[in-house]
């Protein structure tokens, strides 16, 4: 009978295994068709937001590779259990075991889990490793959170020389443009559009200097993969190649005070082209600063 109740356990846990990687494929680990050009996030979504550089598509593979496995292992334990509540219950075995030690067992379900995470640890250090290690940088942008919006400068020495502030559009603002037929409510979503975006050229290797200016916020674009710490005097580095064209908005993600969810950020990714233009003009519309800080993959100094 004990045979038979674990082919049967063995039974439900395969074709209840085979309908979640079914629904998980369909709908959870695939990106949202819908969200596939907003660069945010959208009503409803399952799944991340679409990865738009080599880190966040590392980022999603381990991610949906780790679902699984853990998964896996839920089930397994799940089945267990049912196991022992019908095999073992009082009615069952009114009288119960007094077996209190096995050696082989005991061997098995310390080592199993710890080979497990050794496992899941191997392709957790190489992301990590490519997260950290910045590849030479194409462009260095300073970014600083600020109570409560970010300021970002471009470095002279890589064409820029001037910095710009950038707050979320009230709504009312943001009704005016979408009136005025300069952009749709698609292209200016609310709590999330900003009065000066960031552009970047697409596949170029970006590296963001980021600190804090008053209090701890954190820069983050989940589309980038990227998440780091605003730190007052202290300069974090984080970087991201963005492979596709688009806008893609991030936010502060760190509790900051009373505005914390109303500090977004926006980043356009655009041709070398555009972004050569966009540069041109960015010089005359925002004061210059003189030299902006620079750090590369290479390099370390301190914040000013």
């Amino acid at each position: 009978m004990a045979l038979t109740l674990i082919n049967s356990a063995k039974q439900r846990a395969g074709a209840l295994l085979r309908t979640v990687s079914a629904v998980g494929v369909a709908g959870i680990f695939a990106p949202v068709a819908a969200n596939a050009s907003n660069g945010h996030s959208v009503p409803w979504q399952m799944d991340l937001q679409t990865a738009v550089t080599p880190v966040a598509e590392f980022i999603h593979s381990f991610h949906s590779w780790l679902v699984v496995t853990i998964t896996v292992i839920t089930l397994f334990v799940l089945a267990l259990l049912i196991l022992v509540a019908v095999k073992f219950n009082a009615k069952k075995n009114p009288v119960p075991s007094q077996t209190t030690h096995h050696v082989g067992l005991e061997i098995a379900w310390t080592l199993i889990p710890v080979l497990i995470l050794v496992v899941i640890a191997i392709p957790s250090f190489r992301l990590l490793k490519e997260q950290i290690a910045a590849p030479k940088a194409d462009l260095t942008i300073k970014a600083t959170g600020l109570a409560w919006y970010w300021k970002f400068e471009y470095p002279k020495d890589a064409g820029g020389g001037f910095e710009f502030e950038t707050r979320m559009l009230s709504d009312e603002d943001r009704a005016k443009a979408i009136a005025s037929g300069k952009a749709t409510k698609e292209q200016m979503p609310r709590l999330l559009a900003v009065d000066n975006e960031v552009v970047v050229p697409v596949n170029k290797v970006v590296v963001m200097q980021v600190t804090g200016g008053d209090v701890i916020h954190a820069f983050s674009v989940q589309p980038f993969g990227v998440k780091i710490d605003a730190v007052p005097g202290r300069l974090n580095q984080t970087w991201f190649k963005a492979t596709k064209e688009g806008i893609y908005y991030g936010q502060c993600q760190e509790l900051c005070g009373k505005d914390h969810a109303f500090m977004p950020l926006a980043i356009r990714v655009v041709s070398e082209e555009k972004y050569n233009a966009w540069l041109a003009d960015a010089k005359k519309k925002f004061a210059a600063i003189g030299d902006a800080p620079v750090q590369t993959a290479e390099t370390t100094i301190s914040a000013r």
